[in-house]
This record gives structure tokens, sequence and C-alpha cells, in this order.
């Protein structure tokens, strides 16, 4: 006899293994209600997709829209930071519906284009290369310090204008700013020092391209507010979301990537028959079998059936990518990494209106990162096995990821 699926999703075993625990609920109940933090857990390759395609019944402005408190519990002094925070998050553009949410995304859509992304090649490939350059004959790396977290930090930077000695100022808010997935009780408060850190950095930057608009992406947000389509206050909450999104996705990426590597060394030595050549697939299998980001969540915009559930107007839902890209209905054989496997219709990157903007740019890093490892190392090891990942609901994070090759 099976026993009761617990609800805490916050558990060290669920934060270690979220495809054990998120796979059974799939299997036995991919609509979910999950009765400790009062929300529907959504599961399924079927049902993810199908939310993400009706996005007028389930609406992105839960910040906005959601009175209820924080989940987990936070602590009771901190319940007017919550407020701060809901502020702060209910002016991103990604927590918007339609109509606003299309007149905000157009603002930015120009500049994320596959064409002007592809444009960033030749700067991401140096990059990649001083990096690698300065640990090479170490042996030795720290793959989440020395190589996943400066590469997507310099590339985003570079986009948005950051001169080069705030960017690792930019890193330390944007850590505190990953609070917003975690299940501690005293989360409101770095979270928050994040979120004014962010705001009072970016101020005088946006000011700035008000003035003189340059072809960086803070410019483009600024444009944005002189047509009238964001507040000040706008711009400044979407350049630090652009700033964190920007970077912090592709790192995952680029650390579960290497470790998928290691621990299925036969698909190492297939990538590095021909790293060029098989790098595009071997990046979406990377954003597949380990996606960066687990879950999103919404909020129903109106009574909901699914999967024979009614979903109440108001009621919270989180929809796990994790488990969707993990679906034995839509990938043969899904827990296994398989670099070659096409086609590969996975959705790490979310689906419909709110695709995710930086894919393509992602998906350039991470190419030619497994490109340039492939080309350089014979094998990679990992020093310990005590891998540890970040407590978020939100993000498939590793804290460290020391590996060797010799």
């Amino acid at each position: 006899m099976r026993t009761a699926i617990h609800d805490d999703m916050f558990t060290p075993d669920v934060i270690a293994d979220p495809y054990a625990y998120y796979g059974r609920l799939r299997d036995e109940a991919p609509v979910y209600w999950n009765e400790l933090y009062q929300l529907w857990v959504v599961t399924s390759y079927e049902h993810v997709v199908w939310l993400t395609r009706h996005h007028e019944l389930f609406s992105s402005a839960v910040f906005k829209n959601d009175p209820r408190p924080a989940y987990p519990d936070i602590n009771e002094s901190d319940l007017g930071l919550y407020e701060y925070v809901r502020q702060y998050q209910a002016d991103q553009f990604i927590q918007h519906d339609r109509p606003e949410h299309l007149e905000m995304r157009k603002v930015v859509h120009g500049y994320f284009t596959p064409k002007s992304m592809e444009a960033w090649r030749p700067f991401v490939q140096a990059a990649i290369k001083d990096l690698l350059d300065e640990v090479q004959d170490q042996g030795r790396m720290d793959v989440m310090r020395d190589f996943a977290t400066p590469l997507p930090v310099l590339v985003i930077a570079q986009m948005m204008g950051v001169p080069r000695e705030d960017r690792a100022y930019v890193r330390q808010l944007a850590e505190k700013l990953l609070n917003i997935g975690r299940g501690e009780p005293d989360r409101m408060r770095p979270l928050t020092e994040g979120m004014q850190g962010m705001i009072d950095y970016v101020s005088p930057l946006v000011d700035e391209r008000i003035v003189n608009p340059g072809d960086d992406f803070i410019s483009v947000l600024a444009q944005g507010e002189k047509a009238g389509v964001f507040t000040r206050h706008q711009v400044l909450v979407n350049t630090s979301l652009l700033l964190l999104a920007g970077h912090e996705t592709t790192i995952n990426l680029l650390c579960n990537g290497t470790l998928a590597f290691i621990r299925h060394p036969e698909q190492w030595a297939l990538l590095k028959q021909d790293p060029a050549g098989r790098t595009v697939r071997a990046t979406e299998e990377c954003l597949r079998y380990d996606a960066p980001v687990k879950s999103i969540q919404r909020i129903a915009a109106q009574d909901v059936e699914m999967h024979g559930q009614l979903l109440r107007q108001n009621d919270r839902i989180r929809w796990f990518i994790s488990s969707a890209n993990r679906d034995p209905k839509t990938f043969a054989t899904p827990d296994t990494f398989d670099t070659s496997r096409y086609p590969n219709p996975h959705v790490a990157f979310g689906s419909g209106i709110h695709h995710c903007l930086g894919a393509t740019i992602a998906r350039l890093e991470g190419q030619e990162a497994f490109k340039a490892m492939a080309e350089r190392f014979p094998s990679l090891h990992l020093e310990t096995e005590e891998l540890e990942y970040q407590p978020s609901i939100t993000f498939r994070s590793l804290k460290s990821l020391p590996v060797t090759w010799n």
C-alpha cells in the first residue's frame, strides 16, 4: 500500500530530487490540491501546456490580485515587508495580463529577436574563452563560481550597459532577490534589501538613459516610459527583473547541464565527437532533463475545470516544469539524459504568450559553453558527491559544483 503524498514542497528530499516527488504527483494526481499551502499543483505536460495557452483563464497578475499571505509562513514582524514585495512584484511586466502585458512586452520584444541575439554570439564566445583560459592550468574549477555565474552576468550587464566594476555588486543584489522562491520564515528581509538595492542602483542609470538613450536595454525600457507604456517605477522594477532573469536561469542551465554530462560520461563522449554539430540538441536536452526553473505561479481568473477538479476563481496555482519535462506521455524514456533526443518539445522556457523573452540568448550561451568545454576537457569529474541545492520552489539551483579534469 502506498503512503499518502505529503504536502511540504520545501523538505530536503523534495529540494534535492524534485523528480521523484512531482513525478509521483503527475502519475497519481496531475492536478493536485496542496492543503498545506492552499494551492493547486499541476504536473503533467498536457495540463501545463493547456494552462499556459489559456492565459485568459489563468492570470499572471498574482501579486496584484492575491490578497492571501505569503507561503510558507513568514515572521509576523515582516508582514509590512511582504506588502512592499507585493507592490514591487506587481509592477513587473510578467505580472500583467493582456492587454497591458502585450503593450509592455512589445516595448522590449524588439530587443530580444533571434536575429539581434545571434549578433551576441562572438561576444559570448570571447567571454567563455577568457573564463576557461583562467582556470585551464589549475585542473579544477567551481563551475558555479568560476564559469556559470560570471558568464551570463557579463552578458546581461553588457546588454544593459552596467559598468564592469559594478557587476559583482549587481550579482550580490540578485542573490538577495532569489529569496522570492525560498521557504525560510525570515526571507522577506534579504528579499526587500535586494529589491530596494536594485532600485537604488538602476535609478541613476535610467535617469541618464531618459536624457541620452543608447543602444542598450535600459534605454529600451526608458523609451517605454517616454511612450507612456511604463511608469518610472515599472521601468526600475523591469530593469532589475531583466538583470536577474537574464542571468540566473542561464547559471542554472550551465551548472545543471554540466552535472548531467558528468553523470552520463557516454553523452559527454558523444558531444566530444562533434561539439559544433551536437551542441544544439545537447543544450535542448540539458534544458529538458534538469530545467533551470522548476515552477511558475498563476491565479485562476474564473472557475475552471481541469482533470475532473474544479479550480475556483482566485485559487492559487503552481505549474511544474520539472515534472512536465519528464512526462512519459510526451517523452520516451523521460528519465534518460539523451543528447540526441529529437524532437524535444520541453517547456523549460514556458509556453504561450509568456514564453521566456530571453530564451534565445540563454540557448546561445548554453550552446557555446558546452561546445567550448567539450573541445577543451577530455573528461570532467566531481570533486564531491555532496551537492546541495538552494531551498527554492522556483529555481533549480546548485550551491556549488566543484569539478576537475585530468
